[in-house]
């Protein structure tokens, strides 16, 4: 194997599971801190929480444009499907958050799940073991800080 190649692999899981330690700490953080103090930090999960959203959406994109760059007539679905886990998240964010984290772990597991299917037909399939554990604790600390609120 090219270690290049291997040193990249490095990086990007250690920036991906390094993109947790939000998530946990604020959900931890919300349970440890005066109720006063909640919306803030809530508000602050739920915008890391759609931040990410997000960029998982944005990961369509690239392989929409990469599937355009190689085939002559790329199918569409990763340019529609890139902008919906930002719209939800948008509507995640304007709840409260008892109902906004819940529902931005579910928009995770929607995502996880329609990239289940996607990554396996972009080549991709090899991330999806930390794609999965990714998942897993980032929707479960919005279910735990929407326990503390």
């Amino acid at each position: 194997m090219n270690p290049h190649a291997d040193q990249t692999r490095k990086h990007v899981k250690l920036l991906g599971y390094a993109g947790l330690i939000p998530f946990v700490g604020m959900a931890m953080l919300l349970w440890l801190i005066d109720a006063d103090l909640h919306p803030f930090v809530a508000l602050a999960l739920a915008g890391y929480g759609a931040a990410i959203v997000s960029f998982l959406g944005g990961i369509h994109w690239g392989i929409g444009f990469r599937n355009v760059a190689r085939m002559h007539n790329a199918p569409l679905f990763h340019f529609g499907w890139g902008v919906v886990p930002s719209l939800l998240a948008w509507i995640a964010i304007t709840m409260p958050a008892y109902a906004g984290l819940p529902l931005l772990a579910f928009i995770l597991i929607i995502c996880y799940t329609v990239d289940r299917k996607a990554y396996l037909e972009a080549g991709l399939q090899e991330w999806l073991p930390m794609r999965l554990h990714l998942t897993v604790v980032a929707a479960l600390s919005c279910l735990f800080g929407a326990a503390a609120t």
